[in-house]
């Protein structure tokens, strides 16, 4: 089932590193890679896509729908701070939820900053209790982040930053509102100061290094939790097959939504194919918008059994497949 053909355009893909700073003068310069951990819903995603000031990593309010590395740039003066937003920690099931809990955690290994996001309206749960319990162990700055402060009461607020320093000895502590962008300067001073001197690691205006096929995906992939996230079980996955540059400056993207049973093809179709149109426009919209190109998008949705189990499906996704 495709989608129907609309106006929806880009640049081409991003994804090397390019070394370089202005004027060339590495001692004025920093850039290093922060860490974004936290349980599931926390709002990293939604923290990310504010500090870089573009979306770069979808957002529902499903669980655990980010599920690689998903790199972020921000700048701040002189210094560039690479945002990793890891897939939820929480506990895993399957082998997919194993290979996104392994990956948070290798991601947050392998920065310079480690930035714990927490829920402040949910506060500590039994997620966030582990969490801190291995963070303890990390041997990397580390920073607390108190999300929706719009929406927590200041005594509570006050509470769990005091529980949370007394498991894990955090150099600062932030409270924001990822949604409302309030508290995100601070955020930023502290960690456009705390990445060490370097040259910049990516072009001044990059803002990601998400290759545009695979940012493409995820933003149908957003579109279409949005759309389903009660009927839908999170590890259907798209995939974009196709990317062809035309002469008129467009481009034609042919991508599959990947269902493990027919029943769940079934509902992403809709009557008449109604609900896959709605998930085609709404994409195409946000990545016309995200690659200010002209785009025909065409949607396909194939059941794929098994899918979860099969080691070249993770490496396609980033993800080591856990044996």
């Amino acid at each position: 089932m495709d989608g129907d053909e609309r106006d929806v355009t880009d640049t081409p893909e991003t994804g090397a590193p390019a070394q370089g700073s202005p004027a060339g003068d590495s001692a004025a310069t920093r850039a290093g890679f922060v860490a974004l951990i936290g349980a599931p819903n926390a709002g990293k995603s939604t923290l990310l896509n504010a500090l870089v000031g573009l979306k770069v990593s979808i957002v529902t309010h499903k669980v655990q729908t980010t599920r690689t590395l998903v790199r972020g740039i921000a700048m701040r003066g002189n210094s560039q701070v690479i945002f990793i937003d890891t897939p939820g920690i929480f506990r895993p099931r399957r082998r997919l939820d194993r290979a996104m809990v392994d990956t948070a955690w290798g991601g947050a290994r392998e920065a310079d900053v480690v930035a714990l996001l927490i829920d402040a309206k949910k506060g500590i749960d039994e997620q966030v209790e582990a969490i801190l319990d291995r963070l303890a162990d990390v041997k990397l700055p580390k920073i607390l982040i108190l999300n929706k402060i719009d929406i927590t009461p200041r005594e509570k607020l006050l509470e769990l930053a005091q529980a949370a320093n007394e498991k894990v000895a955090f150099d600062e502590t932030f409270m924001v509102s990822a949604a409302k962008g309030h508290g995100l300067d601070k955020v930023m001073e502290h960690l456009g100061a705390a990445v060490p001197e370097s040259p910049w690691l990516y072009p001044e205006d990059q803002a990601s290094d998400l290759p545009m096929r695979m940012l493409a995906a995820e933003i149908t992939r957003e579109k279409l939790f949005l759309r389903l996230h009660e009927e839908l079980p999170y590890i259907s996955t798209v995939e974009t097959e196709s990317w062809q540059e035309r002469k008129d400056g467009s481009v034609r993207i042919e991508q599959t939504i990947y269902v493990e049973r027919d029943s769940q093809k079934m509902i992403v179709l809709g009557q008449g194919g109604k609900t896959i149109k709605a998930i085609s426009q709404a994409a195409r919209l946000e990545i016309a918008e995200a690659l200010e190109q002209k785009v025909h998008l065409f949607l396909f949705v194939k059941v794929r059994e098994n899918w979860a189990d099969d080691p070249e499906r993770y490496r396609e996704m980033g993800l080591e497949f856990p044996r």
